[in-house]
């Protein structure tokens, strides 16, 4: 497919998902968002900073999941037993409810449906020169990795330094896998990652370990 053909149906995409998406589940985020305030003091919101396309800095939605003060207790890696997570956060976390409001970042286009997970810039800042093509597309909700590593907060689990342990277990093949979409991204890849996508939060709805 003609790249640009490709750029035009995948944004054309993007913004009907996000916008029928945020339109049918807004009485659920609403739900949600009062929850988190009952649950624990803090904003609905966490808008952490991570790195878009082109390598332009932006403020990404997602429900908070932690307590407020949590940037200052610890580093951007989360274990499954973090201390930080709230009550409710960790259910949001589990179902991944929490990324709900990325929608909005899709809608602005800050973020795809599809795409390379946008990382924090002390990351980026390690990347050499080949992983910098990662920058090419907008960042995304779900990818390959997003699949690999659905229950990354377990694989975290126990750590006594937990970031240390992601980049050691789980950046290089995470960089792996966003490098193959680079190259192999088309819209047959998208929707095979939206279905993939579906079958693992059905999987985990229904008991499975995250």
């Amino acid at each position: 497919m003609d790249p640009g053909v490709y750029g035009f149906l995948k944004r054309s995409f993007d913004i009907i998902v996000s916008l029928s998406c945020l339109a049918a589940l807004s009485p659920l985020m609403l739900v949600i968002a009062v929850l988190i305030k009952l649950d624990s003091p803090g904003p609905v919101f966490y808008r952490g900073v991570r790195v878009g396309r082109y390598g332009r800095p932006f403020r990404m939605f997602k429900f908070r999941t932690m307590a407020a003060d949590a940037e200052k207790r610890g580093g951007p890696s989360t274990a499954s037993d973090d201390p930080r997570i709230t009550r409710f956060g960790a259910f949001l976390r589990r179902y991944k409810l929490d990324e709900l409001p990325q929608l909005i970042d899709v809608l602005r286009g800050e973020m795809s449906i599809v795409g390379p997970r946008p990382e924090v810039p002390m990351e980026v800042e390690t990347y050499t020169s080949e992983q910098r093509r990662i920058l090419e597309v907008r960042p995304g909700i779900t990818d390959w990795a997003s699949l690999t590593f659905h229950d990354e907060g377990e694989i975290l689990r126990g750590s006594p330094d937990p970031h240390k342990t992601y980049r050691e277990k789980i950046k290089p093949e995470k960089l792996r896998l966003a490098l193959r979409y680079i190259d192999e991204r088309s819209f047959l890849t998208d929707m095979k990652i939206i279905i993939e996508t579906i079958k693992t939060l059905s999987r985990t709805g229904h008991g499975s370990r995250e």
